[in-house]
């Protein structure tokens, strides 16, 4: 387990639901991966690195809800700067498993709490 935090960090945290409106191949990261264009709503448009795809297509992906921290700061991967980071699980494989984002859809830009 990680250190305990306080309720105040925990909210430093910005947890939000977004919906992929774009999937690529992202040929030049160190492991496979996708780059990965979500809509957030009113906070708009952010890219991603997705090390995802051992367990999903592209096209399982589009149109996707996801949950996503959008309040990193930007981090270079190769020669590309991920906007925010998709939520997962590793499972027994070590393959990256996507958190749903509820069980109903949700408006782009929620924040999770």
């Amino acid at each position: 387990m990680k250190p305990e935090i306080t309720f105040e960090d925990f909210n430093k945290v910005d947890f939000r639901i977004g919906t992929i409106i774009e999937v690529e191949d992202f040929p030049k990261a160190k492991k496979p991966a996708y780059i990965l264009t979500i809509d957030f709503g009113l906070l708009g448009i952010k890219k991603s690195s997705a090390q995802i795809t051992d367990l999903y297509t592209k096209n399982d992906l589009l149109h996707k809800q996801i949950n996503a921290n959008v309040n990193f700061y930007k981090k270079q991967i190769a020669n590309f700067y991920s906007e925010c980071l998709v939520l997962g699980i590793s499972n027994s494989k070590n393959e990256i498993v996507l958190l749903q984002a509820s069980s109903s859809t949700v408006k782009n830009g929620e924040q999770i709490r």
